[in-house]
């Protein structure tokens, strides 16, 4: 199976369907979006075509191929709008033998990371995208499609057979790495 990874979609209509039509382009099987789905949040500015019921009934179309966890900006308001569980912290993900943990990166991140052995741990909440090996594990950050942060552009990634693969919202490939 082929992975979207996403995070902080935050309202923007036209970020998500960019998002969707890369998911279509890049032939993936599931969306996995690590929160923050509706709500611009209190420290960010207005989203460029901020539309909240607009996304919920794009991604209820599709509400089969996602699988989501709760973001600091979601609540169980949102969770009203959308047909697919979005309240749990993580979710494991688990393809071929390798376990993928899942998260926003509120709570668990690279510098608290959750007891167990996960061969990537994935997240936003920071807007800054980052795909590197620790120790422990796999880190990748999926940034934001919508509110980048640090120069970089609107990024997001995929994972398939072993590989997370982050690319700008574009399209260009940005780096891979194999678990």
């Amino acid at each position: 199976m082929k992975y979207l990874l996403v995070s902080d979609i935050h309202g923007s209509l036209p970020a998500l369907e960019k998002v969707i039509d890369f998911y279509r382009q890049q032939h993936c099987d599931m969306m996995c979006i690590m929160g923050d789905i509706l709500n611009y949040g209190p420290r960010n500015g207005l989203p460029e075509g901020l539309n909240p019921k607009a996304i919920a009934e794009r991604l209820n179309a599709m509400a089969d191929e996602i699988v989501a966890v709760r973001g600091n900006c979601d609540s169980e308001v949102d969770q009203m709008l959308l047909d697919f569980p979005i309240l749990q912290d993580y979710v494991l993900l688990v393809d071929n033998g390798r376990k993928l943990l899942l998260t926003h990166g509120h709570i668990f991140h690279k510098d608290h990371l959750p007891h167990g052995r996960f061969d990537a741990v994935v997240y936003g909440h920071t807007h800054l995208w980052e795909l590197q090996r620790t120790k422990e594990t796999v880190i990748c950050n999926t940034g934001s499609v919508t509110f980048p942060k640090g120069g970089n552009p609107p990024t997001l990634g995929t994972y398939e057979d072993g590989r997370i693969r982050m690319f700008r919202l574009d399209g260009k490939l940005l780096k891979e790495i194999d678990l």
